[in-house]
């Protein structure tokens, strides 16, 4: 499974010039901090939507974060091996994400 940021995030963010990853094996729990964004606004950290280990770190972004900027989509932070999978149904698609930023 791959976690990045939404188009939301990156634009609230501005430029992003740094991101801190963690190191392909690390364990984490759902909502725990795995690394962070800086951006020329703020630093701002990165929380796991699901338990998992890392499996992949995008080492394109270690030269050059700004891909983050350019399409969050498709350059993505790391990639994660749930460790509960149940935890999938909790993640919100794109439909139910907007209306969470809309206040619906």
């Amino acid at each position: 499974m791959r976690v990045g940021v939404s188009d939301y995030a990156q634009d609230q963010l501005g430029d992003i010039v740094f991101v801190e990853f963690p190191e392909p094996g690390d364990s984490f729990d759902k909502g725990d901090e795995f690394g962070s964004l800086e951006s020329v606004k703020a630093v701002s950290e990165l929380y796991l939507p699901v338990s998992g280990t890392i499996s992949a770190i995008n080492d394109a972004l270690e030269d050059a974060p700004e891909l983050l900027n350019e399409d969050p989509y498709t350059n993505w932070i790391v990639e994660v091996e749930p460790s509960d999978v149940s935890e999938l149904d909790s993640l919100l698609d794109a439909e139910a994400y907007m209306k969470q930023l809309k206040g619906e």
